[in-house]
């Protein structure tokens, strides 16, 4: 009586995962950054450029997306 080992989730399932959590580090990644030399010096620009303020967050929701995506995805 051998039993097969089942995965709990499928191979597409679980690339979605991955790429998913990817996505949501590389989001954080382009969060980061905007320090300065000066604590004195406050550069606007760079703080609150559209790499920081749209696109990075849009990129963390996007990665959750596909997380939740690959998680609640069926198996065929």
């Amino acid at each position: 009586m051998e039993e097969k080992s089942k995965m709990v989730l499928g191979k597409k399932n679980y690339i979605f995962i991955i790429i998913g959590c990817l996505v949501v580090l590389l989001g954080f990644i382009l969060m980061s950054g905007g320090g300065s030399e000066n604590p004195n010096i406050f550069n606007e620009e760079e703080l609150f450029s559209f790499r920081r303020i749209t696109l990075a967050p849009f990129m963390v929701i996007l990665g959750y997306g596909l997380v939740l995506f690959g998680i609640m995805k069926k198996q065929q």
